[in-house]
């Protein structure tokens, strides 16, 4: 057989398990954007409830409270983009000592054998995952940051501004907060996928049956929950 046959041979498995998991993560990433402008479920609930929030900001003078809410936001993004930092030095740190990680699981029943070029590359896989997840959380710090200064510029009541004006004003700065949200949502997907891959170094097909789970769990908390049904009842949907 030819090298890429052999290859393809030996590695039928975790090639079976890695399309697999590409297909969730992808796959879920994209079928929730698509439902989300037609579907009910947390993000657009959640953005008509910013695009509310922007409105009653509007007839404020003094906005304290709103950027307030903008900066405990944005404390939180931090909190994700500063720990995905530290795990990424953390996976550096066992990607230098991949045979003492590959001993520490061969103990565990049920485990499949991988060779030191497989943990290397299932490493490789969580590294850039959570490069990913830095960048999703630190885009949405800046978006944060830019909807603070779309409230800061938002006309005060005794302006006299035309209610289109004020309309599509408080349109923008909703959509902002949401496209901040909705990145830092896709970096909590990630964190959610990359538990999936740590089944990876234990048995193939359970990380298979670990990715359809994290879809399973997404899905129901984004558009079956509780949290969903109390949005819409509150909403008056």
């Amino acid at each position: 057989m030819s090298p890429t046959e052999t290859f393809l041979h030996e590695n039928w498995l975790n090639l079976l398990a890695l399309a697999w998991f590409l297909v969730c993560f992808k796959g879920y990433m994209y079928y929730a954007r698509k439902r989300s402008y037609d579907t009910p479920c947390l993000a657009s609930i959640l953005h008509m409830y910013r695009k509310e929030w922007m409105l009653r900001m509007l007839t404020r003078e003094v906005r304290i409270a709103d950027t307030t809410a903008i900066a405990n936001l944005e404390r939180g993004v931090s909190f994700f983009a500063s720990t995905t930092m530290l795990i990424l030095a953390g996976l550096m740190t066992v990607l230098g000592s991949t045979q003492q990680a590959i001993d520490v699981v061969a103990d565990i029943p049920f485990a499949h054998h991988a060779t030191r070029g497989e943990w290397e590359l299932k490493i490789l896989l969580m590294i850039s995952l959570f490069v990913y997840a830095f960048f999703k959380f630190t885009w949405s710090l800046r978006q944060y940051g830019f909807a603070s200064i779309m409230i800061g510029s938002s006309p005060v009541p005794d302006e006299h501004v035309n209610e289109q004006q004020l309309e599509a004003h408080a349109s923008r700065a909703a959509k902002m907060t949401s496209m901040a949200a909705n990145n830092f949502n896709h970096g909590l997907r990630t964190y959610y996928f990359s538990i999936a891959v740590l089944t990876w170094f234990i048995n193939p097909w359970f990380f298979m049956a670990m990715s359809g789970v994290v879809v399973f769990i997404l899905y129901r908390r984004e558009f079956k929950s509780s949290t969903l049904t109390t949005l819409m009842m509150s909403n008056g949907e």
